[in-house]
């Protein structure tokens, strides 16, 4: 029998709350079960492309539409993170490429409102001319993965440990959303307000989770106070997704005690 909570948080914030669907040791549908009662939005997270069973099957797609269809939530996706759309040779940018149109059909049933991807830098990074090779090979795969299908607005950049600044054209050009994760620029020590305000017309989602020395998606009582107060005072006027990206009910537990207390619930 796994834990669960004891009310519902559906609409109960002035954002669609959300988290993974990784809370529980179990099954993608399992979690669903498990937690469609209580949040707005489950975070499918589909971090691994490399193995046979890494895309789900039709049949699992229906079974989470249909559980989406009997309690009212709504789906956000996670693409692979372990492929690189940046590489700079053509073969592994080919497979990428072909993975994210793989995995975005197979989950368009599910009408997702976002699917967040990582574009990750190369490990040598070291002057302009990387850095032009590494942008120039993001703009051959973006021109091959936005198109008729897949609309720009759809995928939501998710900032990692470099400035989004650095890909802002790229964002721009091809009409990108941003997925903000709290954790990264705290690890990161990116002004947190700075960044909300220059990137909030483009933000569909938001990962939130705590962050304790250089460990992060720990629960938000492992955040230090004076983090978690300039945090909540930008939520208090943000109306898209936020998904508490935790991995374990422990933490997610935890996490809505501190997020009900910030926001007087």
């Amino acid at each position: 029998m796994y834990p669960s909570f004891s009310k519902s948080y559906k609409n109960r914030f002035p954002f669609r709350l959300g988290t993974t669907s990784f809370i529980y040791p179990d099954h993608y549908a399992k979690n669903v079960e498990m937690l469609a009662p209580f949040f707005d939005e489950i975070e499918l997270l589909f971090f691994e492309s490399r193995f046979e069973d890494s895309l789900p099957s039709k049949a699992e797609i229906q079974t989470l539409k249909n559980l989406a269809e009997k309690h009212c939530i709504s789906y956000n996706i996670h693409l692979p993170v372990d492929i690189s759309l940046g590489d700079a040779g053509i073969t592994h940018r080919m497979h990428a490429v072909d993975t994210i149109n793989r995995f975005v059909e197979r989950t368009r049933l599910l009408s997702p409102t976002t699917s967040t991807l990582h574009l990750v830098q190369p490990m040598s990074m070291n002057n302009k001319s990387d850095m032009k090779i590494w942008l120039d090979s993001l703009y051959w795969s973006m021109e091959r993965v936005v198109g008729k299908e897949i609309k720009g607005e759809d995928l939501s950049i998710e900032n990692l440990f470099y400035p989004l600044t650095l890909i802002k054209s790229l964002i721009d050009d091809f009409q990108l959303s941003v997925c903000l994760d709290i954790g990264h620029l705290v690890l990161s020590k990116q002004n947190i307000e700075k960044t909300v305000d220059e990137w909030r017309e483009k933000i569909t989602i938001i990962h939130l989770h705590g962050v304790d020395g250089e460990k992060d998606h720990l629960g938000l009582d492992q955040m230090p106070l004076a983090q978690m107060e300039k945090i909540m005072a930008k939520l208090r006027g943000y109306t898209g997704i936020v998904s508490l990206e935790v991995f374990s009910f422990s933490r997610l537990y935890n996490s809505m005690e501190i997020l009900k207390n910030f926001l007087d619930l």
